[in-house]
């Protein structure tokens, strides 16, 4: 029998993306010989132990990372150099520390001075994810097919690297490497703009007259309602997203807002020629999406 990827794997934080990282392990039994849940979260650590996700669980962070090769972080992003700091003294040489989180560089600026001597740090971002969250949420097939960015730091350990990637892999993601920076404008377009449109447009709604507020629930279309679902995201969890990755959302939603403008402008002036065009484009994006298995 093959060697498991991690003799003592622990992950901390069991909400959304941490359930569905331990539901995937029990479709891969023996990439890690024991699997520690740990989360401060009593009643999710409760949970937990409830549906079976880990073998061992802690509430203190700082002691499940005792003897582990392996430990993820899986809470916001804004939790991660308290985590760090707490947990620093007690990661053994040799242990891989990495991470999931949605904004990179400031998962390196906080996680990163607190890595000692003899710890691989590989920041990761797994691409997935649903509306939910909580230890209930997880989704043993979550990663299957979509993509695990690795952000490389500077004297990054390629040998703990290629670990992570091929932990990910197992998991049925597929892995890529790029800059922090780019990863977090990239992000910023592609999934943090999204969700803070959604956040506003449901807030717009919220904030109609009572009655016009009761007919857009009532007769809510597709559209809208896909905006809901999104808006039904762990407000932590995006509010830590927004904020640390600030410069980047901001350049994007100014860029957004200018292209909403000259759409405003086109609707007005009846320009049906740039209309067109823009919904035309917008369509070719979803395709090209649905070609390539991402949507």
């Amino acid at each position: 029998m093959a060697e498991p990827l991690f003799k003592r794997l622990t992950l901390i934080g069991i909400g959304h993306i941490g359930a569905s990282i331990a539901g995937a392990l029990k479709l891969h039994p023996g990439t890690v010989g024991q699997l520690v849940i740990a989360d401060a979260n009593p009643a999710h650590l409760k949970r937990a132990e409830e549906l079976g996700l880990g073998d061992v669980y802690y509430a203190d962070s700082a002691a499940s990372v005792s003897d582990a090769d392996g430990v993820i972080l899986c809470t916001p992003v804004g939790s991660f150099a308290g985590l760090a700091e707490a947990i620093a003294p007690h990661l053994r040489p040799g242990c891989i520390l990495s991470d999931v989180g949605s904004t990179k560089q400031s998962a390196i600026r906080d996680v990163l001075p607190f890595v000692p001597a003899g710890v691989a740090f590989v920041p990761a971002h797994p691409m997935a994810g649903t509306e939910f969250s909580g230890p209930d949420a997880g989704l043993a097939n979550l990663f299957e097919g979509r993509w695990c960015l690795l952000t490389p730091i500077e004297g990054m350990d390629e040998a703990a690297a290629q670990k992570i990637e091929a932990f990910w892999r197992v998991l049925g993601a597929r892995t890529a490497r790029m800059g922090a920076a780019h990863h977090d404008r990239v992000l910023a377009i592609v999934s943090h703009l999204p969700h803070l449109l959604a956040f506003t447009i449901c807030g717009t709604a919220d904030d109609l007259a009572d009655e016009t507020r009761e007919e857009v629930l009532q007769f809510a279309a597709t559209g809208f309602r896909d905006f809901t679902r999104i808006a039904a995201s762990d407000p932590v969890m995006w509010r830590d997203i927004f904020t640390n990755n600030k410069d980047a959302l901001l350049e994007m939603f100014s860029r957004f807002s200018e292209d909403a403008q000259a759409m405003a402008r086109a609707v007005r002036w009846g320009d049906t020629d740039y209309i067109e065009d823009k919904i035309n484009r917008g369509r070719k994006i979803r395709k090209s999406l649905i070609d390539i298995k991402q949507a």
